[in-house]
């Protein structure tokens, strides 16, 4: 190991392990039953009232925001058992690989996008967001430990890299 890397603080771990990730788990958690409400409810009866091109989009995007949601919860309940010490890091290695947290976007000029109920688009902008808040986190918890230690010649760079990840754990949107 490199000087370097002994400095190196893991933000990424530490919020893996905090208040924040609670809160992460519980909003991703939280999105999964609403949503599983609403297609169940609300969005069913909605759906049978939709012109024929924005049914099919409604039935393509219900399947992508329910595979979308379903892989991330895969994630959370994943690192929820390592930070329980339930797992270890090299078994969650092994069971995220099933996991996918990249794809299953939506085409909002899709024809037929502006007619599905205004609560279903709000669902999906939503777990879209949890998407990318996940994936940034999974990537900065489980890339190589040597792509960590790497020394960095631009130190603002890795700064501003580390500011980035803080703003998008943060951040609620």
């Amino acid at each position: 190991m490199t000087e370097t890397s002994l400095n190196t603080v893991s933000f990424a771990e530490r919020i893996a392990n905090s208040a924040q990730f609670k809160s992460l788990y519980a909003e991703g958690m939280g999105l999964v039953e609403e949503t599983a409400a609403y297609l169940d409810g609300d969005g069913r009866t909605a759906s049978k009232q939709l012109p024929r091109m924005a049914s099919v989009l409604y039935a393509a995007e219900s399947m992508r925001l329910t595979t979308r949601l379903m892989q991330m919860a895969s994630w959370l309940l994943l690192q929820r058992a390592v930070n329980n010490g339930e797992m270890s890091r090299e078994q969650v290695m092994a069971e995220k690989t099933k996991v996918r947290l990249d794809g299953f976007n939506c085409d909002r000029n899709a024809q037929g996008w502006n007619d599905l109920p205004q609560r279903f688009r709000d669902l999906v902008e939503s777990s879209l967001h949890l998407q990318n808040r996940v994936a940034l986190l999974d990537r900065e918890i489980y890339r190589p430990r040597e792509a960590t230690a790497a020394p960095r010649a631009d130190n603002q760079n890795a700064v501003q890299a580390q500011q980035n990840l803080l703003t998008t754990a943060f951040t609620k949107r």
